[in-house]
């Protein structure tokens, strides 16, 4: 992700949690916050939960939304941390569905570029 930065820290976490906005849908929860020490780029935190499943499950769920983040990166705001929370539904939901449920949180946020 040449665009994004990865939020590691805790307090970073609590940070977009208790400061930013959050969407859901079925798969996916996303809060989004302005950064104004970061303008040019993005921080992006994924949490996935032991409730998901087990290690194998959450990995795989956690690289699916990485990687429909990572595609999508060119045509999303820069400027903003987002944290994006997997709910117990997205155990079994394939590429195609995370990166809808994505894509809808981006657009909902309103972080998604207009195309001209």
């Amino acid at each position: 992700m040449k665009f994004t930065q990865s939020i590691k820290k805790n307090f970073q976490f609590r940070f977009v949690y208790n400061k930013g906005k959050s969407l859901a849908n079925r798969l996916l929860v996303m809060y989004v916050v302005k950064n104004k020490k970061y303008t040019d780029t993005n921080r992006l935190g994924i949490s996935v939960s032991k409730k998901v499943g087990k290690s194998v499950v959450r990995s795989r769920v956690t690289r699916l939304i990485k990687e429909s983040y990572r595609l999508s990166e060119e045509d999303i705001k820069q400027g903003y941390d987002i944290v994006v929370i997997a709910r117990v539904s997205a155990n079994g939901a394939d590429y195609k569905e995370i990166n809808k449920a994505l894509l809808s949180l981006l657009k909902k946020h309103d972080l998604l570029l207009k195309k001209s």
